[in-house]
């Protein structure tokens, strides 16, 4: 059985760094996905990594506002990846998008709308469509450099999603798409316990990005 790696979006930031990193320190195929500039999002996966075989990285269109493109990618993917053959070990769901509103008064309804649109309904739409590609209980996972002992789906939160941690108040639309992925996760997490046994779900905290 052949393992894979998902990441999706890759076209900059968080995303692109992870969907490198993964290039260099494994052997698997790799996602990436983006939602346009689908061979600059390639050229910058690459740029420098001269190690890396070209046809390990797999370049999708997705946009995660579009549940239609979703579908389509996913269906590219079980073209790449036959399940009779191929097994989804590492999916790194990412979407995110933060509208600062310090008060109720700067709370913009569409700004809102489209903040749970990304940052709740992408992943929603993501594990909806790429789940089906983790392995089965029974499964023989393959031990690979790199990639967890146990096949991973990974959903980006926040320490703001936190109800018990929220002592400040404020990005009101963010905070709540945020505590909505971590009910997200915690509903997968015990969907997952019928057909792949041991389930985990885990907060990383605060990251900052450096550019």
């Amino acid at each position: 059985m052949q393992p894979w790696a998902f990441v999706s979006p890759s076209s900059r930031g968080i995303g692109l760094e992870l969907a490198r990193r993964l290039l260099q320190t494994t052997k698997v195929p790799v996602v990436a996905t983006a939602r346009k500039d689908l061979d600059q999002t390639r050229e910058h996966a690459l740029q420098g990594l001269e190690d890396v075989k070209e046809d390990r990285l797999h370049v999708l269109k997705v946009d995660v506002l579009d549940e239609e493109s979703i579908q389509a990618a996913a269906s590219e993917a079980a073209n790449l990846f036959p399940k009779k053959e191929s097994y989804l070990h590492l999916s790194l769901c990412i979407p995110g998008l933060l509208f600062p509103e310090k008060s109720p008064a700067q709370i913009n309804y569409d700004d809102a709308l489209l903040t749970f649109r990304t940052n709740t309904l992408g992943p929603m739409m993501l594990l909806k469509h790429f789940s089906p590609f983790l392995p089965r209980k029974s499964t023989e996972l393959v031990q690979t450099d790199g990639l967890p002992d146990r096949a991973t789906w990974a959903t980006m939160s926040a320490r703001v999603g936190s109800i018990t941690d929220n002592g400040l108040g404020g990005w009101y639309s963010y905070r709540a798409s945020k505590a909505a992925v971590n009910q997200l996760a915690k509903s997968f997490d015990n969907y997952l316990r019928a057909s792949a046994g041991e389930k985990a779900m885990s907060r990383m905290g605060l990251l900052q990005e450096v550019r």
